[in-house]
């Protein structure tokens, strides 16, 4: 038809927070909705499109607009003294704020955990059975399984639903000491992926149970020791082992994998735990309340000294980068990007 077009990607929705029927919070929340594949990544798109974090948002800006008034009343008449309560509310208010936005900001990134997946890195030696885990997951060949050591040069990723949960699973590369000048860049992106991981299920071969040092420094809280090919065990495990948070599984005879699983999933339920309505779900907002952090802790500084016109520049800033969370300052420039992610229309 003559002067139609289709919609551009997230159109609807940018026209919508143009026109201010929504604040950027929300915009970002409808996103996430589309995007949900699980269970609880779609109550938490849910929870920020009731608005309570823009609420909150919203209520610690315009206390920093209120502190900002009195500041600016002392540079526009220097030679009247501020109230003392009103110099005392200054203080008390900024405090409350900074506080309110460290309590936000330690929150184990549970919001970003939930919106983009909990990180599982499968690590160990080579031919231990990494990749056929991966596979029996994941129910479907994602990583070529072979008797060869080494097959896996590059990380492997897999994106599963473990019980709601939404889980990012990566194959990685053997451990092992080579001289293969690709298997060694393998190797280091194995290592590097185990650094990045919340939960490292390291496999081992129960016939092999030798540990290089570097086995042993992937096995800390947040690992779990998996030994496949338990059917091959004549004796029993070193009591040493037994005493680490190990699973013993053959992936072959099909064996003891719902108890991995299951350990997999207590894991994954103390890391989605909140209690708090306001989620972080986007590095943006980290970094936008990280630089408010920043700027408000330099305002008290210079407050204390009563440097009020760079003390005011500060609180201007600290402002500035609440506003761009819920989008009440010009951020065209990062509209691209947030909008980009729909589907067409919507």
């Amino acid at each position: 038809m003559e002067n139609c077009r289709l919609a551009e990607p997230g159109e609807f929705t940018k026209l919508a927070f143009q026109n201010g029927k929504i604040n950027l919070l929300k915009a970002e929340s409808i996103a996430d909705l589309i995007s949900s594949e699980t269970e609880i990544q779609r109550q938490q798109a849910i929870k920020i499109m009731n608005g309570k974090s823009a609420d909150q948002f919203n209520f610690l800006r315009e206390k920093l607009l209120k502190i900002l008034s009195h500041v600016e009343a002392k540079i526009d008449f220097p030679d009247e003294d501020l109230p003392n309560d009103i110099l005392k509310e200054i203080k008390k208010s900024s405090d409350d704020v900074l506080k309110n936005i460290e309590k936000i900001l330690n929150d184990q990134k549970v919001g970003e955990r939930i919106r983009e997946g909990f990180k599982i890195a499968i690590l160990g030696p080579t031919n231990a059975g990494k990749s056929s885990l991966l596979n029996h997951l994941s129910n479907r060949d994602v990583a070529i399984v072979s008797e060869i050591a080494g097959t896996t040069r590059d990380v492997i990723e897999t994106h599963l639903n473990i019980d709601g949960y939404p889980v990012i699973v990566s194959d990685t590369a053997g451990i092992r000491e080579s001289k293969n000048e690709i298997e060694k860049k393998g190797i280091k992106l194995s290592l590097n992926r185990a650094e990045e991981a919340d939960l490292k299920l390291v496999v081992v071969d129960a016939k092999n149970l030798d540990f290089t040092d570097v086995l042993k420094g992937l096995l800390d809280q947040n690992a779990i020791l998996v030994i496949n090919k338990s059917d091959l065990l004549e004796g029993d495990i070193d009591p040493e082992i037994k005493k680490l948070n190990h699973v013993l599984i053959s992936i072959k005879e099909n064996l003891n994998i719902d108890e991995l699983i299951l350990k997999i999933k207590n894991n994954l339920k103390n890391k989605f735990i909140t209690s708090d309505d306001i989620l972080i779900t986007r590095e943006r907002h980290r970094q936008h309340l990280e630089q408010c952090l920043e700027h408000l802790k330099n305002f008290n500084k210079k407050n204390e000294v009563e440097d009020f016109d760079k003390a005011a520049e500060d609180l201007r800033l600290a402002t500035r980068h609440l506003g761009m969370i819920v989008g009440k300052v010009d951020v065209e420039e990062i509209l691209g990007s947030i909008f980009n992610d729909f589907c067409i229309g919507k």
